[in-house]
């Protein structure tokens, strides 16, 4: 355990010699860097280069057979080994997730313990995958033990301590009172971490338009962009990113929504459907432009990375040509925290074993902001869509157990035989922050047989959303810094990645993905591709779980 720290900074009121004096937890500490030695890696004072070589196979069905034929195509991987100085700009910043992540990384950085029920809280960052969850990186020779890092020490990235934190809410109640009307997180730990919030200040005038947004939530709306021109609310969010940018003495800015869920906009011919198309909707300010899309295109006409952890569908195809065009990288959609992650897992692991499910029920209720604002059924619409996709690759990847679609079969049918889904959301205030969720999973068995399982799970929401936030942040500003070249095909420069940030998809429910390729919603197959391409950064092959040594004489 690393040695305890007096980190107080002054403004918390410690009650006790305890408050102010905490170990850094595992998941807060400061990695132990990597270093590789071989042939297929480099390092200099500002790269890490790699050479990786993509294996994968062409498989074709001719003459009443399968013919398979192996591949390999090199590639190098260009990393710069410095860390960008990032800020954090959070669109609902004053929301239960935007005030939860600012009070954990506050109490991270200035090392606040508080007291709860059953003794001494430490901060930590317990739910991030890159924080506390770890991956192996080979074996002891002297033990034959596999050697396990977290994530976070395989390529250089922002530590959450570092982020820089601000951003935007159509609320305009200060962090600290925000953080209180959130009810969130423990009384003690709020009034320690308070004087810190307050700090942050009151947040950004946000744009606010009443058609995309549940009418519950006008009430909050006191701290909005005045007037109905989008062009004129475009300008001023790309001003204020600047600002905060300039201010702050940044090399990167990370906006990330994460405010109320909206409707789905309506893809309009001529509209929303190119670049061209979109910004010309905004100069006219067209009412189908909804402001998820406004913040989208402000950062990427700033060059800066944006990521959409709500189901709406704020990448419409003009925004993800306008990233190609810009080379701006975008993320998305739907935090993939809870209910939804379990059946990504679950699922999978039916379909896997053999077993058809047949039909699958899942029911919520909650009482936080985000479940008043999804009782509206616009808004529900959005979240039904994110949730509902999460099986589909699963089911496409076993024609054993489900017929495929007919030729030429449109709408519901192009996906073939599909188990039955059911996704119900309430409001329910009375259980606050705290999630219920209930699935039961109905599947064919042997025989014609019958399988049943239910599962009841509860959760604090925003306690389970906010890591993520950090992780999928941390990520996009590490991808910015990753570049390759393509040696089959001769290049000689590296090159950016493709703006869709797809490596993403592990934290997202409705992954976005380069247009005309599948969307992976297997959880593990999702994990094993971010472990695989961190590892090809430093010349490392992906998985080692075959364990040859130990099948063999």
């Amino acid at each position: 355990m690393a040695p305890a720290t007096n980190s107080s900074s002054g403004l918390n009121t410690p009650e006790s010699e305890l408050e102010g004096f905490v170990a850094v937890h595992p998941t807060a500490a400061r990695p132990v860097p990597i270093a590789v030695q071989s042939e297929n890696v480099s390092y200099s004072d500002e790269h890490i280069v790699s050479k990786f070589f993509n294996r994968g196979s062409e498989a074709v069905f001719a003459n009443g057979q399968y013919s398979v034929k192996p591949t390999i195509k090199p590639f190098e991987f260009q990393t710069t080994r410095k860390v960008s100085k990032t800020g954090l700009m959070m669109v609902g910043i004053g929301g239960n997730n935007g005030t939860t992540l600012s009070a954990t990384i506050l109490a991270n950085r200035h090392g606040i313990s508080w007291h709860t029920k059953s003794g001494i809280q430490q901060p930590n960052y317990i739910g991030s995958v890159l924080r506390a969850s770890t991956v192996s990186i080979g074996t002891d020779p002297s033990t034959g033990k596999e050697v396990y890092v977290p994530i976070s020490s395989i390529l250089p990235m922002v530590h959450p301590n570092d982020l820089v934190l601000g951003g935007w809410d159509i609320s305009g109640l200060p962090m600290d009172k925000a953080m209180e009307r959130a009810q969130v997180l423990n009384w003690d730990l709020q009034r320690q971490v308070a004087p810190h919030m307050a700090l942050i200040g009151k947040p950004l005038p946000s744009i606010y338009y009443p058609d995309f947004i549940a009418a519950n939530q006008e009430a909050r709306a006191d701290n909005v962009i005045p007037g109905t021109d989008k062009q004129a609310h475009l300008e001023q969010l790309r001003a204020d990113i600047r600002a905060f940018k300039e201010k702050h003495g940044l090399d990167r800015v990370v906006v990330f929504w994460t405010a109320n869920t909206e409707r789905y906009s309506d893809i309009i011919p001529g509209v929303n459907d190119t670049a061209d198309n979109l910004l010309a909707a905004i100069k006219s300010s067209h009412s189908e432009v909804s402001p998820s899309t406004l913040f989208a295109v402000a950062s990427i006409l700033e060059g800066e990375p944006f990521v959409n952890g709500a189901p709406q569908n704020t990448f419409v195809p003009g925004v993800i040509e306008l990233a190609e065009r810009k080379h701006s990288f975008i993320g998305g959609d739907d935090l993939k925290s809870g209910q939804t992650k379990l059946k990504s897992v679950f699922a999978e692991f039916l379909v896997n074993a053999g077993i058809k499910p047949l039909s699958i029920a899942s029911y919520n209720h909650l009482g936080n902001n985000d479940g008043h604002n999804l009782s509206a059924e616009p808004q529900f619409k959005s979240k039904e869509i994110s949730k509902s996709s999460v099986v589909d690759d699963m089911v496409n990847a076993n024609r054993l157990l489900y017929k495929p679609p007919a030729e030429g079969a449109k709408g519901k049918a192009a996906k073939g035989e599909h188990p039955d889904h059911i996704v119900v959301i309430k409001y329910v205030p009375a259980v606050g922050d705290s999630k219920r969720a209930i699935d039961e999973y109905y599947s064919e068995i042997l025989m014609g047989g019958r399988s049943t399982i239910n599962i009841f799970n509860e959760c604090e929401d925003s306690l389970l959303a906010t890591p993520l936030i950090l992780d999928l942040s941390i990520l996009a500003e590490l991808l910015t810094r990753v570049k390759y070249r393509d040696l089959s095909a001769g290049h000689t420069e590296f090159k950016p990645l493709y703006p869709i940030l797809s490596l993403l998809s592990y934290m997202l429910k409705a992954p976005l993905v380069k247009p005309g390729t599948d969307v992976v919603n297997s959880l593990s197959r999702q994990r094993n591709a971010l472990e695989a391409f961190l590892k090809a950064c430093i010349g490392l092959e992906g998985s080692g779980d075959l364990l040859l040594e130990t099948r063999i004489w």
